[in-house]
């Protein structure tokens, strides 16, 4: 079996490695899905990957051989109302702290994806684009994004006027644009500024009306 990482002894060190990493910071709807992952040493995940190099085909068959082969894995989010009452920064800490905290193994040490770790108790280590040099961060990676794009394409069905099964929220022409012409919804973020400006311009042709 094949994938892009080799031997999964990443710190000899360590006896139990965790790897998390969070996807949606970018959307302009939807919480924030973080994951993380123990992976077991001697099953090696094939075609694992950084999520965002994965077909949506290939990112199914990884998260459930992660699901059947990893020693842990947890699943969490910061809400959309966390997102805007702390920052999606603060939010994507939250959640990653929320998976690492919910896994039932516990680790002796975390590799976190991007340049912070949340504030906690663990070892840890952040590194930028982590999800292409640590096997853990990128199976966390897999699973956050599955998870996060199936309950976008759900809530797509709750709202059907934005396009949520294409763009999951993300800020495309056509998500714009529907936002124009319907205005946000529950699941917007508020503080995001194309939503801010909607909801402020709002306010104001009420105020004169």
């Amino acid at each position: 079996m094949k994938n892009n990482f080799g031997n999964y002894n990443f710190d000899d060190t360590a006896k139990v490695i965790a790897g998390t990493d969070e996807v949606g910071r970018g959307p302009l709807a939807g919480d924030v899905v973080a994951a993380a992952v123990i992976l077991n040493p001697l099953m090696v995940i094939d075609g694992l990957a950084d999520s965002k190099k994965l077909s949506p085909n290939q990112r199914l068959k990884c998260f459930e051989l992660i699901i059947v082969n990893a020693q842990a894995f947890s699943v969490a989010r910061a809400t959309v109302d966390e997102i805007d009452e702390i920052n999606i920064l603060q939010a994507s800490l939250l959640a990653m702290h929320r998976a690492v905290k919910q896994l039932h193994i516990q680790p002796d040490f975390v590799y976190v994806d991007g340049n912070h770790c949340p504030a906690w108790s663990y070892d840890c280590q952040a590194m930028v684009q982590g999800d292409s040099l640590v096997p853990a961060i990128a199976a966390a990676s897999i699973l956050a994004k599955v998870t996060r794009d199936q309950e976008m394409e759900r809530l797509a069905e709750l709202y059907p006027l934005y396009g949520f099964a294409q763009h999951k929220g993300y800020p495309t022409p056509a998500h714009l644009s529907a936002l124009d012409i319907h205005g946000p919804c529950e699941i917007h973020r508020r503080s995001f500024a194309p939503v801010a400006r909607l909801l402020d311009s709002a306010i104001v042709r009420s105020s004169t009306d």
